[in-house]
């Protein structure tokens, strides 16, 4: 079997960043599978079985950073072949583009359900948003494109519903996960984390991972979380430059015993072992890592409509899912996992629900897209 040269474009790697943490597995998850893999950015922590190509040109502000890389990667690409360029950025020189960001201007529409007049009229006039709507409509309209990865039908839709492309170029690929890492054996760190920042044993733990709180929902979950009992404690875990905001809204709403802001974490496992739910209702979110990692350690998830991941969520069954500012349902749904006997049941739904959606799956699909890429390049040859 001919071993296929694949280029993989993305921009930068942090380590608290799902979508860059899922490129480190997808990378990983192609390993010895008959691909050479050569890795497009500007800087990247490390490198282990792939190639790396670091482009990184002189930029001011965010619209020159992605204008600048866009246009350097498309300029190396015209001197180096690969088989397949497969792009998680928004860049018009691409085979394969994987739309792990969703849809920006449906981003937008979202998030100014949640803005004043003054905020939207900012995001209106704001050139980076321009810059970027425009970017994604030249992506989605080149003809070099030969097909869109989306991470969960929802994007599907809205890629359809936005730009109206072909649905023989849409492929629902859902991320995968290492169910053998994350798993509900991660209770064994109940006890300690719980000591550690003082809930007891008995309490309902939420928890809540994510970083720019603003857009993962978290000012409606505070509010909504103010009207549960006393014996209700909630762990956020994630950076955001408001912070104080938050924590600020947390001790007028009286939960500053009951919330604890935990910043940036390495290392997210023992949290997912001593909770007993995750909540995200992100106001837009194609398809976060950590409801996958959640469910896949026993935990019964909460979250949002407008998230791609919320279909892998049965309402009932394994978790909830509400409007992103529905602070009613979203504290019905909270009130509804404080039942042990009821969060035991979803728990090990949740697990099940997500046990095949493993790496090897995920790798396996991609692989076979790429093949069937590669024969019809063959055929038009032979033609």
């Amino acid at each position: 079997m001919k071993t296929l040269s694949l280029a993989v474009v993305r921009q930068r790697y942090a380590a608290d960043g799902g979508a860059e943490r899922f490129v480190a597995r997808l990378l990983n998850a192609l390993q010895g599978r008959n691909l050479r893999v050569t890795l497009v950015t500007r800087e990247w922590a490390s490198a282990a079985g792939f190639d790396i190509v670091a482009l990184n040109p002189f930029y001011i502000g965010r619209v020159w950073r992605d204008w600048s890389f866009a246009r350097a990667v498309c300029k190396r690409l015209t001197s180096q072949h690969y088989d397949i360029v497969q792009s998680h950025e928004r860049i018009s020189c691409c085979d394969v583009y994987r739309a792990g960001d969703g849809v920006h201007r449906e981003w937008l529409a979202q998030r100014a359900r949640a803005l004043g007049k003054l905020g939207r009229l900012g995001q209106r006039i704001s050139f980076y948003h321009w810059y970027t709507c425009r970017a994604e409509r030249r992506l989605f309209l080149s003809p070099r494109l030969r097909a869109v990865i989306c991470n969960s039908n929802m994007v599907k839709n809205e890629i359809v519903r936005h730009f109206g492309v072909s649905d023989e170029k849409l492929r629902v690929i859902y991320s995968g996960i290492d169910t053998g890492i994350y798993h509900p054996d991660l209770r064994r760190h109940r006890s300690d984390v719980r000591a550690r920042y003082g809930i007891p044993e008995t309490a309902t733990l939420f928890l809540f991972i994510g970083s720019g709180f603003a857009r993962k929902g978290l000012a409606a979950l505070l509010e909504a979380f103010a009207t549960l009992a006393a014996e209700a404690h909630l762990l956020v875990v994630g950076r955001d430059k408001h912070s104080g905001r938050y924590e600020a809204q947390a001790a007028r709403l009286g939960l500053s015993g009951r919330v604890q802001f935990l910043g940036s974490q390495p290392d997210v496992k023992p949290f997912y072992g001593a909770a007993d739910g995750l909540v995200l209702p992100t106001l837009y979110d194609p398809f976060p890592n950590v409801v996958l990692e959640a469910m896949a350690s026993g935990l019964p998830v909460v979250t949002s409509t407008k998230c791609g991941a919320a279909e892998l969520v049965d309402s009932g069954v394994n978790g909830f899912v509400c409007d992103a500012l529905d602070r009613p349902a979203l504290a019905r749904a909270l009130e509804a996992l404080r039942s042990s006997e009821r969060c035991d049941a979803m728990s090990r739904a949740a697990r099940t629900k997500v046990e095949g959606r493993d790496l090897s799956t995920m790798s396996g699909e991609l692989i076979d897209l790429y093949r069937e890429l590669a024969s019809a390049d063959e055929i038009r040859l032979r033609e």
